[in-house]
């Protein structure tokens, strides 16, 4: 099982989906949505004045944060990767500052920027849904023609 997978099972599947069966894809918009999620969970707690609740839901987003900071492959990703892991390493400060400060409207940048990222993750997905499949074999106009005379 992987990294993103275990914690996913940690924060109890977000959207009642199993992790365990997801695609990669998908364990990304999880853990993006499990951000989000303990995010405005710990806004709520922080307006309500419950440290508790507050403290638990902060450790699960910055849990999920380092989960998808394992997910980047730098190697295939590049400047992209690069520029994510930037990102989320400036939510998981932002995030801590809020936290620490008792300040929501930094817990609402960090919660719009990741909504920004999975918009643009989301739309990978309705792209390549919309593209063509290139394993599909070619159309018989381009196969070459065979001669069966006896």
């Amino acid at each position: 099982m992987t990294y993103a997978n275990m914690k996913l099972n940690q924060y109890q599947q977000v959207n009642n989906q199993s992790a365990e069966y997801a695609d990669p894809h998908r364990l990304i918009q999880m853990l993006m949505e499990g951000f989000i999620t303990r995010t405005a969970e710990a806004k709520a707690a922080m307006e309500r004045g419950d440290i508790n609740a507050k403290n638990t839901a902060v450790k699960k987003a910055c849990g999920i944060l380092h989960g998808l900071l394992d997910s980047l492959d730098f190697d295939k990703g590049g400047e992209l990767a690069s520029n994510l892991a930037s990102m989320y390493f400036y939510q998981e400060k932002t995030l801590l500052l809020g936290h620490s400060r008792n300040e929501p409207e930094k817990l609402d940048e960090v919660m719009r920027l990741m909504r920004e990222v999975k918009a643009g993750w989301d739309g990978i997905r309705d792209q390549a849904a919309s593209e063509p499949d290139q394993r599909q074999t070619p159309p018989p106009e381009s196969v070459g023609s065979i001669s069966v005379s006896g």
